[in-house]
């Protein structure tokens, strides 16, 4: 029998669940540079209904010369939060005296929920498609903006306003910057975690036409392009059990598909191939015998390597 010292130590377990006790309805974040346009805002929220009572206030300062980027601080953000949703939002929007209130977006996050349970992310502005917009929104372009039928799923939403689901555990691109295409960097981060986003009919005002003709603009931008079309690049993926051609184009991947066999053959026999057992295996798998296994390569001891047997 084991002796006492043999049995490991009781570790208390803590189980975690979604709807844990006191948690707030929305955590609202903001950037500011601008005190009295923060404070404005804030006063617009709570006169329509995000009283203290559920709903936290977060946000950056950069009213000083050193500036914190929107992927940075939005991530801040995220961590702090302890909101069911997260309102990530410019210093310069205004709920409408009289219009949409905390009763109207409760109605529309809820309707997301019945339509879809795996929206992550949802604003008032976004793009669907190459020359198709959603948008609804005052600001200085137009009054009363209403663009397509709400829900609209899309791929890129507009930074002024977005509501995160907290529960999906998102983040902003660690190796993003500046203050441009962050939102939709959320949502195409989201879209690799299997959540989607939408436009919904949340109507508000921006006081900004927004600055999309600045050469940070175009910076940015360039810098988005080189980081996702890495990201999603088409690639091969050696797991320690399969080979894998990943390929987002239809066609491509069909024939990626057809070369996976020769290729992880192929693969295994040449000079920098490493790990696989004999040279018998790609025959033994041709006859029907059980296929090649993975045999650990053991680094050798040197410096430099503390893991070495």
């Amino acid at each position: 029998m084991a002796s006492s010292s043999d049995m490991p130590a009781a570790v208390p377990a803590r189980s975690l669940s979604d709807g844990a006790g006191g948690q707030l309805a929305y955590t609202i974040a903001t950037l500011v540079t601008d005190p009295g346009q923060y404070e404005a805002m804030r006063a617009s929220f709570a006169a329509g209904g995000f009283a203290p009572l559920d709903c936290e206030y977060l946000f950056v300062d950069n009213t000083g010369f050193e500036q914190t980027c929107a992927y940075t601080g939005l991530n801040q953000a995220l961590r702090a939060a302890r909101g069911r949703h997260v309102i990530l939002c410019h210093q310069d929007i205004r709920l409408i005296p009289g219009g949409d209130s905390r009763r109207e977006l409760d109605a529309r996050l809820a309707e997301l929920d019945g339509r879809d349970p795996d929206w992550a992310v949802a604003g008032n502005a976004g793009g669907l498609a190459p020359g198709r917009l959603s948008v609804r929104i005052s600001d200085p372009h137009g009054r009363d903006q209403r663009v397509g039928d709400f829900p609209a799923r899309v791929v890129s939403l507009d930074e002024n306003f977005i509501v995160v689901r907290r529960s999906a555990n998102l983040s902003f691109s660690r190796n993003l910057a500046g203050f441009h295409f962050y939102a939709t960097d959320l949502c195409l981060v989201a879209d690799m975690l299997g959540w989607n986003a939408y436009v919904i009919d949340f109507h508000i005002e921006h006081l900004s036409p927004g600055n999309a003709r600045s050469r940070d603009f175009e910076a940015r931008k360039e810098e988005f392009r080189a980081k996702w079309s890495k990201a999603l690049r088409p690639r091969w993926i050696q797991t320690t059990c399969a080979l894998l051609r990943l390929d987002g184009e239809p066609l491509r991947q069909l024939v990626g598909q057809l070369l996976e066999e020769p290729v992880r053959k192929l693969s295994r026999r040449l000079p920098g191939a490493s790990g696989w057992t004999g040279g018998e295996a790609d025959t033994r798998e041709a006859r029907g015998s059980q296929p090649a296994t993975l045999t650990p390569v053991r680094p050798t001891a040197g410096p430099g390597n503390d893991e070495a047997a």
